[in-house]
């Protein structure tokens, strides 16, 4: 076993969070309904009976239509309203496990990265998108194969961003050009 030292990596990632002109519930709906969820019941099937990676891969194609997939949510504005708060939000893991096997045997702590967690939340200005790209949160881990994976990641975030009706932010591929 290795004793190598603990390891401080110190990094910088950009969060976007990004305004969604329409109300939280129906911009909750259609975000689930473009990021479906993972059926954790098939998973457990797929993975019990030692799936071959090809019929893995064909899977999650036919069941993330826009590429991602929703593992994980929880709606934080019950709790959150037993100390008065008035907004909601609720908070997603999303990703999809073909993208993810692709960085994770080069490094399984790509694990602290995806999926994806995002949060759909009300604010004084409205309703709001907010997830930290990709690609910067990737970079730490510093390892250029992880890193062309991150920024995959970046171009069909901005996609789903298009699919969704909002605003693609400028540090994502497609915002850079549409801002350009």
């Amino acid at each position: 076993m290795s004793k190598e030292a603990s390891k401080i990596i110190p990094h910088e990632v950009v969060r976007l969070d990004v305004a969604v002109h329409e109300n939280y519930d129906d911009f909750r709906r259609r975000f689930e309904s473009a990021v479906p969820a993972w059926n954790a019941d098939r998973g457990r099937k797929l993975i019990e009976g030692r799936t071959p990676w090809p019929e893995m891969i064909a899977n999650v194609a036919a069941s993330a239509p826009n590429e991602f997939l929703l593992y994980w949510s929880l709606d934080l504005s019950p709790l959150m309203s037993l100390a008065g708060n008035t907004r909601r939000a609720t908070e997603y893991l999303m990703g999809n496990h073909i993208i993810a096997e692709a960085m994770y045997r080069h490094n399984p702590a790509v694990g602290l990265y995806v999926p994806l967690r995002c949060l759909i939340y009300e604010s004084e200005e409205g309703t709001r998108f907010a997830i930290d790209q990709p690609s910067t949160a990737l970079a730490s881990l510093g390892r250029s194969d992880i890193a062309q994976v991150g920024h995959d990641l970046d171009r069909k975030l901005a996609k789903l961003f298009k699919v969704l009706g909002i605003e693609t932010p400028a540090a994502l591929p497609e915002g850079r050009e549409a801002s350009a």
